[in-house]
């Protein structure tokens, strides 16, 4: 079968880097027999490929909720640090807007998803620990307004996704 893709492409396959997703259905004996037969191995539901997980299930959250997580280990270094507004702010869309800009561009986030990654960079913004209640001189959606309009210019994840798979 990969070999009438080679004829047709013109592409040669490299079966030392190629993997095999099966679902569910599947016979573990048929499974077997094609990866002994190709001499490849099977990736598990969890596996990642260039940072992005190679299997996305019912749950659309589940597997993209790592872009909170690293967008919060980026940030977290800083929030113990005094950082001035024009500091937070570079880092807000130079790191934490970054991050899932790659992920964004090949899947559609939820949008609780995108919300919860606007939550994290509002709390940052302004200042937020645990344990302390800060008073909010915006409202977090004029947070993205452009700066011309009374905001401060951070992106809206949820039109920045939609903006990158338009794209």
């Amino acid at each position: 079968m990969l070999w009438s893709y080679e004829r047709a492409s013109g592409q040669c396959v490299k079966y030392e880097k190629t993997d095999m997703v099966s679902s569910r259905g599947v016979e573990h004996a048929t499974k077997r027999e094609i990866t002994l037969a190709l001499d490849i191995r099977e990736v598990l539901s969890y596996d990642k490929y260039l940072g992005l997980p190679t299997v996305v299930g019912r749950s659309k959250k589940k597997p993209l909720l790592f872009v909170i997580h690293q967008i919060e280990r980026c940030l977290v270094g800083f929030i113990e640090k005094l950082v001035s507004w024009a500091g937070r702010e570079v880092l807000i869309k130079v790191v934490a807007q970054a991050i899932p800009s790659y992920a964004m561009s090949i899947f559609n986030f939820p949008k609780d998803l995108c919300n919860a990654i606007q939550a994290t960079i509002n709390c940052f913004w302004w200042g937020h620990k645990p344990e302390d209640q800060k008073l909010h001189w915006l409202e977090s959606s004029k947070l993205c307004h452009r700066k011309a309009e009374g905001g401060i210019g951070l992106r809206a994840m949820e039109v920045f996704n939609k903006a990158l798979l338009a794209k």
